[in-house]
C-alpha cells in the first residue's frame, strides 16, 4: 500500500516515520562505476524500504536518478571490503554473481534475516576475493542473448523476489 508523504515534513522526520516499516535486508553496491545505476537502485531500494544501502568503494550516485529518495534512506559509504565486512559483521552476505553462483535466485526458498544482498559493477561484477567471503552466491537466470542484466535491473529483480517471498508468506 502506498503511503502519502507528509509534504511539509523534513527528510529526518520522514526517515523516522519510515523506520518501523523498514524491512530486514540491505543492499550493498561494490564499486558500481555507474552513478546513474546507483541512483536508480537507491530509488528502487526506497520502494522496498530496505534497512540500508551500502556503497563500497565510494561509488558516487546521481541524485536525479534517485528522484530525491536519497534524502529518506540510510546510505552508508565504506572505503573497502574490510570496512564493509566489519560494518555487516554477524549478518549474512549474499553475493549476486552469475558466473560464480551456487544456485538460482528462484531456488531460494527463504532469505535469512538481516541478509545483505551484494552487487558488483556492470563491467567486472564482484571480485573473487569478495565472493570467497560471501555466505551464499546466487544468480538471476538469463534467457536470451545478453550475458547480464543492467545493475539497477538486477538489483530490482532480487529485491522484488525478497519482497515476494516475505510478503506472500505472511498470514
Amino acid at each position: 500500500m502506498a503511503l502519502f508523504p507528509p509534504l511539509d515534513a523534513s527528510p529526518e522526520e520522514v526517515r523516522e516515520a519510515l523506520r518501523p516499516l523498514r524491512n530486514d535486508f540491505s543492499v550493498a553496491l561494490h564499486t558500481a562505476g555507474n552513478a546513474f545505476a546507483v541512483g536508480a537502485i537507491i530509488r528502487v531500494a526506497h520502494s522496498f524500504l530496505v534497512r540500508e544501502i551500502i556503497l563500497i568503494g565510494g561509488a558516487p550516485y546521481y541524485e536525479k536518478a534517485s528522484m530525491g529518495m536519497e534524502k529518506y534512506e540510510t546510505i552508508v559509504a565504506v572505503p573497502d571490503d574490510e570496512a564493509f565486512f566489519a560494518h555487516v559483521a554477524g549478518r549474512p552476505v549474499w553475493a549476486v554473481e552469475k558466473d560464480h553462483a551456487r544456485r538460482s535466485l528462484y531456488d531460494v526458498h527463504a532469505f535469512p534475516r538481516g541478509v545483505v544482498l551484494a552487487f558488483g559493477s556492470e563491467r567486472a561484477g564482484l571480485a573473487p576475493e569478495f565472493i570467497a567471503r560471501a555466505d551464499e552466491i546466487i544468480a538471476i537466470p538469463m534467457y536470451g542473448v545478453n550475458h547480464s542484466f543492467p545493475l539497477a535491473i538486477a538489483a530490482g529483480i532480487v529485491m522484488n523476489e525478497w519482497a515476494r517471498q516475505h510478503y506472500s508468506t505472511r498470514a
